[in-house]
C-alpha cells in the first residue's frame, strides 16, 4: 500500500543520547540504533521504498520519563520538542511529531503539551510509561488525582496521548529475577503498559473526561484479548463504579497500533473486537525493521477498505492531517 502513515517511529539527537535506553543491546548494536535514530536520509529512503508517506516521530524511550528530577525533566522535554519541531519543519511533507512531556510535574507537562501543540505544531504526545520521581525506584502513574488538570488540558486540546512502554519499577521485578530475557519487549513492556492503561480505565478517568484519546502500541499490549474477562470480573466488585462496560472504553477512548507486532491472527482478532476504525499502522523504527512491519501489513489478508483505514485515513482523522 502506498501512502501509509506510521505512528510510532522514534528519533533522538546527539545531545539527547543520554536519556534514551540501550538496556538489552550489546554496545555495537546500540550504536547502530542510535545512528539510525539520528539519521534522516536513510529513514526517508526506507520510507520511499516501503510506501510510507509520513512518519510520526517521537523521542526514543525511556526518554524524559527516566529523568527523576522534575526541573531537569522539564528542560529535557523542551529541548527534545524544539529539536523535533525543527526536523518536522524541514520536511513537513514526510514527518509529524509527538511531544515528549515532563510528567514528573503535571502542571509543567500541561504547559509543555500546549506549547508543543499550539506553537510547535506537534500532533499530540508520546509518554514512556510511568515517570520516575526523585529517584529511579519511585514512579508515579497517571491515574493519580494530581494529573486531573493535565488530562483536562489534553482533552481541551483534542490531541492523542500515546502510552508507550517501559519496564516495571526496579523494586517490582521479583517475578523476572533470573529470567531477565522476559523484561523489555519480550513480555514485561506489555504487562506494565497494559496494567497502566487499566488503571486509567478503572479510575473513572474516561467518565470524567470522555473526549480523551489514548494510543497503545504493539496491538494493544494484550488488552484487546483480556478485557472481556476483566469486565466480567469487575462486575462483581462493588467499589468499581464505571458508567460503561470496561470494553466500551477501549472502543471509545483508545486506538491500537501494529508497531512491532506483525501477527496476522492477532490483527484479525482485534478487528473483530474493536473494528477497523480503532487500528493504526506503525513500524516502531528503528527498534524494529521498517520493512518487517510494512511488508507484512501490505500483504495481510484484510479488505482493501480496512487496509486504507488502518494504513492512512484513521491517522489522518486522529491527527488532523
Amino acid at each position: 500500500m502506498q501512502g501509509k502513515i506510521a505512528l510510532e517511529e522514534h528519533f533522538v539527537t546527539p545531545a539527547l543520547e543520554g536519556i534514551v535506553s540501550g538496556v538489552g543491546w550489546i554496545p555495537e548494536e546500540w550504536r547502530r540504533v542510535l545512528d539510525r535514530l539520528e539519521d534522516v536520509e536513510e529513514r526517508l529512503r526506507e520510507m520511499d521504498r516501503l510506501g510510507i508517506e509520513l512518519a510520526v516521530l517521537s523521542l526514543a524511550s525511556f526518554g524524559v520519563q527516566d529523568v527523576p528530577e522534575p526541573e531537569r525533566a522539564v528542560a529535557r522535554a523542551r529541548e527534545a520538542n524544539d529539536a523535533l519541531a525543527e526536523i518536522v519543519a524541514a520536511r513537513p511533507d514526510r514527518f509529524a511529531g509527538f511531544a515528549a512531556l515532563p510528567m514528573q510535574d503535571p502542571a509543567a507537562a500541561a504547559e509543555e503539551l500546549e506549547r508543543a501543540v499550539r506553537e510547535l505544531g506537534l500532533r499530540g504526545a508520546l509518554v514512556n510509561g510511568y515517570s520516575s520521581l526523585g529517584d529511579l525506584e519511585t514512579g508515579v502513574y497517571y491515574d493519580d488525582e494530581r494529573y486531573l488538570p493535565f488530562w483536562e488540558r489534553l482533552e481541551s486540546l483534542g490531541v492523542p496521548f500515546y502510552l508507550h512502554p517501559r519496564n516495571p519499577l526496579p523494586g517490582q521485578r521479583r517475578i523476572y529475577e533470573g529470567r531477565s530475557e522476559l523484561l523489555g519487549p519480550t513480555w514485561a513492556f506489555a504487562v506494565e503498559t497494559g496494567t497502566h492503561a487499566l488503571r486509567l480505565i478503572t479510575s473513572g478517568l474516561f467518565d470524567r473526561f470522555p473526549g480523551l484519546t489514548i494510543v497503545l502500541g504493539h496491538l494493544g499490549e494484550f488488552l484487546p484479548f483480556a478485557l472481556p474477562r476483566l469486565e466480567q470480573r469487575l462486575s462483581h466488585l462493588p467499589h468499581v463504579v464505571l458508567e460503561k462496560p470496561a470494553t466500551q472504553y477501549l472502543r471509545d477512548n483508545f486506538y491500537v497500533t501494529t508497531s512491532g507486532n506483525n501477527h496476522t491472527a492477532s490483527l484479525i482478532g482485534i478487528l473483530l473486537e474493536l473494528g477497523a476504525d480503532r487500528l493504526l499502522f506503525a513500524a516502531d523504527y528503528p527498534f524494529e525493521e521498517m520493512a518487517d512491519g510494512a511488508e507484512w501489513f501490505d500483504s495481510v489478508p484484510i479488505s482493501e477498505r480496512d487496509r486504507l483505514k488502518i494504513g492512512r485515513t484513521n491517522a489522518e482523522r486522529l491527527l488532523g492531517l
